[in-house]
């Protein structure tokens, strides 16, 4: 489902990428792990389509995202790929239930008609008494969990994560992980998971590990 093929990017004279090759099935939960500097977060930028390859191509449910620009960039992204950041990025000013709504109200859908699936979101993971809460009045897991809701929200075809866990104490982390495998299960959700947390990497259906802007699998 996901196809990322010979991928080089490199920033100046530095070659991050040295051409990456990586094949995510659908439904499947892959970790990426490696020191810092290795590549991990430009690679899952770019198939993100937060950054564009240098050279070669990236595939997402058959669409070479590197002929897409503009609004149809935006548009495929925005229905296609939920992200999860290790700071969860919500909107101060707006609930968790409005913080969920937002992709799809930017993706053009109604606030009637996302909000029943949202609230939906949030009752599957247990947040249905935190909607109306500012993330402000929220603990850092909660946090994480509508940020997570929010990544959902389109039903996109991958969600990516950039050490969704790092700013979390371990119980929290613990629950976290084990959400993703509850999801995978519950919709055939499909994850690409950059961490360092090495339990959450083992979990994971595959593990790619990086290093010196090349890519192996354990």
């Amino acid at each position: 489902m996901i196809k990322v093929e010979n991928v080089h990017k490199s920033f100046a004279n530095l070659e991050v990428l040295k051409g990456i090759n990586l094949h995510v099935a659908e439904g499947e939960v892959v970790s990426i792990v490696g020191a810092s500097g290795a590549g991990k977060t430009t690679l899952l930028q770019i198939i993100g389509t937060l950054d564009k390859a240098d050279s070669g191509t990236v595939f997402i449910d058959g669409t070479d995202v590197g002929t897409l620009s503009g609004n149809k960039l935006a548009q495929f992204r925005n229905t296609h790929i939920g992200f999860v950041f290790q700071f969860h990025h919500l909107l101060p000013e707006f609930t968790a239930l409005e913080n969920v709504c937002m992709p799809a109200l930017i993706g053009g859908r109604s606030l009637k008609d996302v909000t029943p699936k949202a609230v939906q979101m949030l009752d599957f993971l247990n947040l249905a008494n935190r909607a109306h809460h500012k993330p402000s009045e929220l603990s850092g897991g909660e946090q994480q969990r509508v940020a997570v809701a929010r990544a959902l929200i389109n039903r996109p075809k991958v969600v990516l994560a950039d050490e969704p866990s790092g700013n979390l104490d371990s119980n929290n982390a613990k629950e976290l992980h084990q959400l993703f495998f509850d999801l995978r299960k519950q919709f055939n959700q499909t994850f690409i998971i950059v961490t360092h947390n090495e339990s959450l990497a083992q979990m994971a259906d595959r593990k790619i590990v990086m290093k010196d802007g090349q890519s192996t699998e354990q």
